[in-house]
């Protein structure tokens, strides 16, 4: 059901020429896909999710179509060929790679044999592999941490790139332009 309303939901924005409500579509997005990452008991990711996309973007999204126009240009409805076969080809290739990963829940996947017993038996307690009580932080803070490092580091200059781009231009003499119609 998620799923279908995900799709469902990603048709409409591509489809959609008010920019206002393409914008609240892609909350809805983020929100559906926190739903789907917790149904999947990623409730790190989950929360990621629901804060960055459906929080963060959703307000600098609205934030920039303050500063521009509510509607998307109509350029008509031109369909291009190459950058179709190319989203064709992408996605048959995605698709494939997927055939060769274990199954949903698989108790012999690679990840149940061999990390997950490491980390359950080695780093809890202050005499563990890492020495912070919490299993989660121990994962996260040591294990992960360049992960979480790189995490943090995208979400910083993408928030310094959006602030960047929504400053307005000014001229020579410090006078803003005046905004074309």
């Amino acid at each position: 059901m998620l799923f279908t309303l995900l799709a469902a939901t990603a048709i409409s924005i591509m489809l959609i020429r008010d920019l206002f409500a393409a914008v609240m579509l892609s909350g809805i997005f983020s929100l559906l896909s926190a739903a789907l990452f917790v149904l999947m008991d990623a409730v790190d990711v989950a929360f990621t999710e629901a804060a960055v996309g459906a929080g963060i973007s959703t307000i600098l999204m609205l934030a920039t179509l303050n500063l521009t126009v509510s509607r998307a240009r109509d350029k008509g409805a031109d369909f291009q060929l190459i950058p179709f076969i190319v989203v064709l080809i992408t996605g048959g290739v995605l698709f494939t790679s997927t055939l060769d990963m274990p199954h949903y829940g698989d108790p012999d996947a690679p990840v149940h044999q061999h990390v997950a017993p490491r980390y359950i038996n080695e780093s809890p307690g202050d005499h563990g592999e890492v020495g912070v009580p919490n299993m989660v932080t121990s994962v996260l803070a040591s294990y992960r941490g360049f992960d979480t490092l790189g995490e943090t580091v995208v979400i910083f200059t993408a928030s310094i790139g959006v602030l960047l781009l929504m400053q307005a231009p000014t001229k020579k003499d410090g006078r803003k332009p005046e905004p074309e119609r």
